[in-house]
């Protein structure tokens, strides 16, 4: 019997698991991420209206959200072993990840429509000039980068020297128009509580807007069910 088309494969060959094979070979994730962008994109126009040229911005994450870095988890995985800060740095040093579908084009809309880019991201504060490269190096030109410094990962207070002006020197004051992550804490003050409270993730598809990782992040604190 044939099997269904949605079927798991099976395989006695040792794979990549499953949730790297789906992030770095699907349709799905693709056309996920497309959409992403493109219901982003779609709603700036009514996002900025009222809003002065050069006087809004868009807060991005990095990681998976504009930089796809499924390569390091494939060579992770292919090893039998996971994440290191050593072996984190050194993927982050070579420069070679790649831009998740839609991030260039949404980007380089956002700035010709007289917005700002910001990346807000849990890099090392080390890590930032390399980060900063390998953004140019795909396209994705950023007018701040805020890498996390001191061990904080709270990326509020980072929003809010980006809304007040304080992120760097001769930056004005910005309003936010829109966040976007793959991390239910890239959003302000946001957390897993979320998942059982609706009204915290009313914002979805309006002013936030989140990309699927099932390879890492926040969720996995979380007891199953």
């Amino acid at each position: 019997m044939t099997s269904a088309p949605d079927a798991p494969v099976a395989s006695s060959a040792r794979r990549l698991p499953n949730d790297v094979r789906w992030f770095r070979n699907s349709a799905e994730y693709r056309a996920l991420a497309i959409q992403t962008y493109r219901t982003a994109t779609e709603r700036l126009p009514e996002a900025t209206h009222g809003v002065a040229t050069g006087a809004w911005a868009v807060i991005l994450d990095a990681d998976e959200t504009v930089l796809d870095n499924s390569e390091y988890q494939r060579r992770r995985a292919s090893v039998d072993s996971g994440y290191t800060d050593a072996t984190w740095a050194a993927w982050v040093r070579e420069r070679r990840a790649l831009a998740v579908p839609g991030a260039v084009d949404f980007t380089r809309y956002v700035r010709t429509s007289g917005g700002r880019i910001a990346i807000v991201t849990n890099r090392a504060d080390s890590l930032c000039t390399a980060t900063r490269e390998n953004l140019t190096k795909v396209g994705v030109e950023a007018d701040v980068l805020l890498c996390m410094t001191g061990g904080e990962s709270d990326k509020n207070p980072r929003f809010r020297r980006i809304q007040s002006g304080n992120a760097v020197s001769g930056m004005r004051a910005l309003t936010v128009v829109q966040w976007i992550g793959d991390n239910i804490q890239d959003f302000p003050t946001l957390t897993q509580q979320a998942r059982d409270n609706a009204p915290m993730l009313a914002e979805f598809g309006k002013k936030y807007f989140i990309l699927p990782n099932p390879m890492y992040g926040s969720w996995e604190r979380n007891p199953d069910r």
